[in-house]
């Protein structure tokens, strides 16, 4: 196969598939969701940490934490899938199943941060969804399209 053509195409179990421009749009966007979202999380830790009492959770929560917990919780899990979105947009492979897990905790984390900021996990949530749908169905593609 030509140079020129391994960069729109790639073979698999002798088949050959053309790269979509979408799916690559996809997993950069995904890549720089994965960016912001751990940016945002690193923020809301920072907020946890330096300002106790602005989280305030609804009373008799099951998922009942110290905003200083929540602090650290936010701030981990920010900078780990803030690296990992950099290492996704410039197409690492081992990226993609990490950026994964990491969404998935994410989502979990969110899920059990609803009392405490519902707008922002929802929103947290979606991105993750996202996130998890293009790097699972879209992953391999940022990798082929620079080949």
């Amino acid at each position: 196969m030509a140079q020129g053509a391994a960069a729109s195409h790639y073979e698999s179990a002798g088949e050959a598939h053309e790269v979509s421009g979408w799916a690559v749009g996809f997993i950069l966007f995904a890549g720089v969701m994965m960016v912001l979202s751990g940016g945002f999380q690193l923020f809301a830790g920072l907020v946890a940490l330096f300002e106790n009492e602005f989280y305030v959770a609804t009373r008799n929560y099951l998922f009942q934490f110290d905003a200083t917990a929540w602090g650290w919780i936010h701030l981990l899990g920010g900078i780990l899938v803030m690296v990992a979105g950099f290492a996704v947009m410039a197409g690492q492979t081992w990226a993609r199943v990490v950026g994964i897990i990491l969404a998935g905790l994410s989502a979990l984390a969110n899920f059990t941060f609803i009392p405490y900021y519902p707008f922002w996990a929802l929103t947290i949530i979606a991105i993750d969804i996202f996130v998890i749908w293009a790097l699972a169905v879209h992953g391999r593609d940022v990798r082929d399209s620079t080949m």
